[in-house]
This record gives structure tokens, C-alpha cells and sequence, in this order.
């Protein structure tokens, strides 16, 4: 045989044992994972919006009047 098969054959095995052991590996940790309600990124969970200052004038429309004024009748 020529060197370059001998090559190719190897490679090829090599590729084969390579995938092999990959596949393993990965398969034994997505098995792990019971619980699917974890995101992963740990941490304590926060789900209050954050505070944005607000320029001088401008206020959030939760934060706004509760009652509206009546407006004065138009004369035409």
C-alpha cells in the first residue's frame, strides 16, 4: 500500500474514535439535566422592572392623573 492510503486509513480512523468519544460525552450531559426549568445563567432572580431616571417634566403614564379634569364647555 502507498503511503497516502495508509494515511487516508488512519485519518479516517482517527475521525471515527474522535466522533465517538464527542458523542459520548455530550449525550451524558444533556441526560443529566432533569429539571428543564433552569436557565443556566445562576444568580438571584430579579423581576421588578429597574428605575430609569426621567428627565425634569416627563413622568410615566402609570405615575400619571387618575381622574381627568372636565373640560369647560366650547362657545361657538
Amino acid at each position: 500500500m502507498s503511503s497516502l492510503a495508509v494515511d487516508l486509513m488512519l485519518c479516517g480512523i482517527a475521525y471515527v474514535v474522535l466522533i465517538y468519544f464527542v458523542a459520548t460525552m455530550t449525550k451524558s450531559k444533556l441526560g443529566r439535566s432533569q429539571n428543564n426549568d433552569d436557565d443556566g445563567d445562576g444568580g438571584i432572580e430579579d423581576f421588578t422592572p429597574p428605575k430609569i431616571d426621567l428627565p425634569p417634566g416627563v413622568i410615566w403614564p402609570s405615575d400619571g392623573p387618575t381622574k381627568k379634569s372636565p373640560k369647560d364647555p366650547i362657545e361657538v
